[in-house]
């Protein structure tokens, strides 16, 4: 799967505010199975590029080729699209190869290729088409029956030896997770575990929304489908979620044992018992208030861990602001490849979000880029609690992890 991702996110202009920069175009959504307006021309092999000054055309690419990885047993894979001698009426069967891959070939493409894969010919894989550029070869992991993900207690009890407490781990499996057992996913571990997938747990009866977001992002395509793993808070949460000690409340501190349960217990065992990507640029931490503080925490001493870090409302005050500091002293050869900061600006505590521009500037002096990788938002209205952090979370989770690719 590719993540040199593009900033697809579709932040509405009348509720929130990106500081530095202007979304990009969203992805393309127009699925084969609407596909009504007649495939294109089939690729001839004639015409070629204008001459480059020394009599000859430019040479097209030898090859282009898409590679369908799916474990259809029974069944066939086809393919249409609008051109290479394909037609979105009817389609040609994809060559059947070893591991459940199945793939066609054209020679001189030469345009892009839009296409989509049907199983027998009748089912259109789910989200919008596909496209392949000419000599390029791409590796897709579709899914076709399947229109939502699903959401597990995958740890009733784990069991953190450095905290020596237990708490639940929750997981959200996307759609193809299932259906498609070739496909491996990133991984976003979030905080606040309980208050993500269901009202009846959340905090206040509100949840973040997170599967409903994701399935969505599944069938339009905006978001790369990703596994979740929500770790439930505990009574310690204070403790746990900072990483100082902060005179003012007389408590807090246990942010690195925090970071050591998650990297060094609880990753290898999510790691081991799902199918997931587990290197830096596939793996995320996002949370919000203290949780959006230990998520900045973690993209400061383990970014060779999280190359992807999304700190929402974080609660930059804490100790006199010291996560703006050590943001600050991060060197540029080892810090997370992509990082995103919000807050709202309303409510009884303005969401503390003088402080949180602090912190979003101190991004931006370090080297981070306004929507390429980094991005700020400010939602006008916005307040501290979970009913706007489920409003912006598909915002943030298009900037982090980009539409499906390609």
């Amino acid at each position: 799967m590719s993540y040199a991702r593009a900033a697809s996110y579709l932040l509405s202009a009348a509720i929130f505010s990106v500081v530095g920069c202007a979304p990009a175009t969203p992805p393309n959504n127009n699925p084969g199975g609407n596909g009504g307006s007649a495939g294109g021309n089939p690729g001839d092999g004639s015409g070629g590029n204008p001459g480059d000054g020394s009599g000859g055309n430019t040479p097209r690419p030898a090859a282009t080729t898409v590679r369908v990885h799916y474990p259809a047993g029974s069944h066939t894979l086809a393919i249409r699209g609008d051109g290479a001698g394909l037609n979105w009426n009817a389609g040609v069967a994809l060559t059947a190869g070893a591991d459940d891959t199945w793939s066609f070939t054209v020679a001189n493409l030469a345009a892009p290729l839009s296409w989509k894969p049907l199983l027998d010919d009748a089912t259109w894989s789910r989200g919008p088409n596909y496209t392949v550029q000419p000599g390029a070869t791409v590796d897709v992991y579709p899914h076709f029956t399947t229109v939502a993900g699903s959401v597990v207690k995958l740890i009733a009890d784990f069991h953190s030896t450095v905290l020596n407490n237990d708490r639940a781990i929750w997981a959200y499996l996307p759609p193809s997770y299932d259906e498609n057992t070739r496909a491996k996913f990133p991984v976003l571990y979030m905080h606040d575990g309980q208050n993500l997938f269901d009202p009846t747990l959340a905090f206040g009866g509100n949840e973040w929304k997170v599967d409903e977001t994701l399935d969505a992002a599944a069938e339009d395509g905006s978001i790369e489908e990703l596994i979740v793993i929500g770790v439930e808070n505990t009574a310690e949460r204070i403790y746990e979620y900072t990483p100082t000690t902060d005179p003012s409340t007389a408590g807090g501190g246990g942010g690195d044992l925090y970071l050591q349960l998650l990297i060094d217990e609880l990753k290898p065992q999510i790691d081991g018992m799902l199918r997931t990507l587990p290197d830096r640029a596939h793996t995320g931490i996002l949370g919000s208030s203290l949780g959006g503080l230990i998520s900045a925490y973690a993209g400061v001493k383990r970014p060779d861990v999280y190359g992807i870090v999304g700190a929402m409302s974080p609660s930059t005050w804490w100790n006199n602001d010291v996560i703006i500091g050590d943001v600050g002293g991060m060197p540029a050869s080892a810090r997370p490849a992509r990082v995103y900061v919000d807050s709202g600006d309303s409510g009884d505590s303005n969401d503390d979000v003088t402080n949180t521009n602090m912190l979003a500037a101190k991004y931006l002096n370090i080297g981070y880029t306004s929507g390429v990788d980094f991005l700020h938002v400010v939602q006008a209205g916005g307040q501290h609690n979970e009913i706007y952090w489920a409003q912006r979370l598909p915002g943030a989770l298009q900037f982090l992890f980009g539409p499906r690719t390609p």
